[in-house]
């Protein structure tokens, strides 16, 4: 039986490529997409798809739900309004699959408590790239040795968050196993306010935005006579696909919340 999908954010660059990942994807089933505009009554109207892709475009999201009952809500939209949908998914029992950052850690607390109280699974991913995964898992077993340590994360000029949510991801990762310390000079002092980037228990995190970039991260350990560089790139958007597939059909078995692909990787 296919997985019924609805996707939030279809005419976007990850939501296009989504939209045809599922429409592909012989478990799934693309049933809705919800848009915040009235951009036409199906997706064949729009020139960025075939003209066979006559999946129904809703601007109402109960009106979604109630016409086409999907089981997986994917949300590739923009901080602004993914907490509001998210709840709403859960409690209309739908999983959500949401690819946007942003969620404070008070607004992740309540979606854990819901969707541990609806015993159903939610799957929150600051990165769907499978290599972004390993390199975050690798970062922190680096800390282990490496304790002083750098992000620099790079995105195309349109991201609105930053630091970027794979930064803070892979920060806290790091503090799961490294003792919180103060890096560089105790007297530095910042000539130009925000050079040393943004302080994370005394890492630092540093945000590129600039077009051409599309996900890039290094992490830079240093020690005695020697860096350490774990990096990853994404060169397109292609690279996330392996991911929200994954998670369209993970989040079907699971009964509580997930914040980050590495818990389940």
């Amino acid at each position: 039986m296919s997985i019924k999908v609805a996707i939030a954010g279809a005419r976007g660059k990850m939501g296009t490529e989504a939209v045809h990942t599922v429409m592909k994807h012989e478990a799934m089933e693309l049933v809705a997409v919800l848009d915040y505009k009235e951009i036409g009554t199906t997706l064949a109207e729009l020139e960025q798809f075939p003209t066979t892709y006559e999946v129904p475009v809703y601007t109402d999201f109960a009106r979604l739900v109630a016409e086409t009952k999907p089981d997986v809500f994917v949300d590739l939209t923009n901080p602004h309004f993914v907490y509001e949908r998210t709840k709403e998914a859960l409690l209309h029992n739908i999983r959500p699959v949401v690819g946007t950052t942003g969620f404070t850690n008070e607004q992740l607390q309540e979606l854990q408590d819901l969707a541990k109280d609806k015993k159903i699974g939610c799957i929150i991913a600051p990165n769907f790239a499978i290599g972004a995964i390993l390199m975050m898992k690798f970062a922190k077993e680096a800390s282990k040795y490496f304790p002083d340590v750098e992000i620099i994360e790079m995105h195309h000029d349109q991201k609105l968050d930053a630091p970027s949510g794979t930064g803070i991801k892979t920060a806290q990762m790091i503090s799961e196993v490294r003792n919180a310390k103060q890096q560089g000079h105790p007297d530095e002092q910042e000539t130009h306010t925000g050079a040393r980037g943004a302080e994370y228990e005394g890492m630092r995190i540093h945000s590129v935005r600039l077009p051409g970039l599309v996900a890039h991260q290094q992490v830079l350990f240093g020690g005695t006579g020697e860096l350490l560089t774990i990096r990853h790139d994404s060169y397109n958007r292609g690279s996330f696909m392996g991911g929200i597939a994954f998670c369209v059909e993970e989040v079907m078995k699971r009964e509580s919340l997930i914040y980050g692909l590495e818990n389940i990787i």
